[in-house]
Formats: structure tokens, C-alpha cells, sequence
């Protein structure tokens, strides 16, 4: 039986539903799936080097915002990008995705986090115009994109627990390619983006790993661990 071994970037907090749920996800698609998995949990302020991050075969940057440091979270992220390696970013993780992919692909240096840094000029991440703390919400998924075909549709229902997103203000220049808009909602603002050219990149808002905690294997969740057996 083939081992996969997965780092969860982000501080352990099991009283986080979201938490609870990324192990029981992992197991249930390695399950189905027929293989093996381990997992470490990479707290932020530890990811001070890509020596941390060597020997995965995929990161998962995991919800819980603020990270202990954003710059590790951003570390994780960028070697994911750039090492072509399997990455699923969800809630924090989508927002520190676009953040990253800001500053180190558009060259928006001073590219920020509303939550972390509300007097930025650069606000690519901002509050919601309506919180979505413990709710379920109905995600349109792009047509064409890497994303409906990993769900087989093109409307779902996820849960979130955020209240922070993409900024409407930059999602245009952003989202421009080759970071695409892969779903949205009733407001119209994005909900999840992927990354053409990349075996396997994808971010939302929503946290697919909350249908663990209802017996359910997520779709995105299962494709993420297959990807990381090629």
C-alpha cells in the first residue's frame, strides 16, 4: 500500500471544527482511495526555512486566521507553488493563497491582510460584506474550470467560518490569470481560485473538510490526496 505523507500548515487547535475535521478527511480519502496517510501539523513560526517542507506530497495551508506568522505560512505556500507540489489551501489558507500570489507573482510587495494589518494600503484581503461565521452557503462553480470537474456539478452547498475574503476592489487584476476564479456565490464575490499550470492548486474560502464531520468525503479533499500519489 502506497504512503502519503500531507503537512498542515497552520496551528493545531482541536476546539476548531474545521480541525476536527481535516484528519478525519485525509483518513476517509485515503480510504477510498486505497492508500495510506500520515500527516504533521507545520505551525507557522516554525516554517522559518523550506527545510521544513521537504518530504511531503502535498500541503494543505488549513483555516484559523491569524497565523503565528504569516511570513511561514507565505513560505509554505510559495515552495508549493513553485515545487509544482500538491497544495489545498481552505478559509485562511485562500486568503493567504491570493496573498502570496500577490506579492510574489504580481510583485505587490506591500499585498496584506485586513485582519492582521487594518491600516494597510494594500488590502487584498478585506472583511466580508456579510460574515460567514458557522453557516452553510450555496457555491456556483465556474464552468470549464479544473474545479467542476473534480465535483462532477456546477452548484454546492459548503460550510464556512470567515469573515474575511478576497477584496472585490483587486479581484479583477488579480484573477487576470494564470490564478483564475474558480467558483462564486449569490453575492457574486470569489469563492475559491485555481492555478492553471499547476498540477494540482487550488484555495476556498469555504472548508471542504466539514463534511467529514457528517460522514461525507469531500470531492476537493479526495482529489487533493490523489494527487499527492502521483
Amino acid at each position: 500500500m502506497q504512503n502519503i505523507k500531507i503537512g498542515l500548515i497552520g496551528e493545531r487547535d482541536d476546539t476548531v471544527p474545521a480541525h476536527q475535521g481535516i484528519p478525519l478527511s485525509l483518513h476517509g480519502a485515503a480510504k477510498a482511495l486505497g492508500v495510506s496517510i500520515a500527516f504533521e501539523w507545520l505551525p507557522t513560526d516554525q516554517i522559518i526555512s523550506v527545510d521544513s517542507l521537504t518530504g511531503f506530497d502535498g500541503l494543505w495551508c488549513v483555516p484559523a486566521t491569524p497565523y503565528l506568522s504569516m511570513d511561514g505560512a507565505l513560505r509554505a505556500i510559495q515552495y508549493a507553488r513553485e515545487k509544482q507540489l500538491p497544495f489545498l489551501g481552505t478559509c485562511g489558507g485562500f486568503q493567504h493563497a491570493i496573498i502570496e500570489y500577490a506579492r510574489n507573482v504580481l510583485g505587490w510587495a506591500n499585498a496584506d491582510h485586513a485582519e492582521s494589518s487594518p491600516d494597510t494600503a494594500l488590502p487584498v484581503i478585506s472583511p466580508l460584506a456579510c460574515s460567514l461565521v458557522e453557516t452553510s452557503e450555496k457555491v456556483t462553480i465556474f464552468q470549464g474550470s479544473s474545479l467542476a470537474e473534480i465535483y462532477g456539478t456546477l452548484e454546492i452547498v459548503e460550510g464556512y467560518r470567515c469573515r474575511y475574503g478576497l477584496n472585490p476592489e483587486f479581484s479583477q487584476a488579480l484573477l487576470r490569470g494564470p490564478l483564475r476564479g474558480a467558483a462564486d456565490d449569490s453575492t457574486g464575490e470569489i469563492r475559491a481560485v485555481e492555478l492553471s499550470g499547476h498540477p494540482f492548486f487550488f484555495a476556498t474560502l469555504f472548508q471542504p473538510e466539514r463534511a467529514a464531520l457528517k460522514g461525507a468525503v469531500s470531492p476537493l479533499v479526495r482529489a487533493f490526496v490523489q494527487a499527492g500519489i502521483a
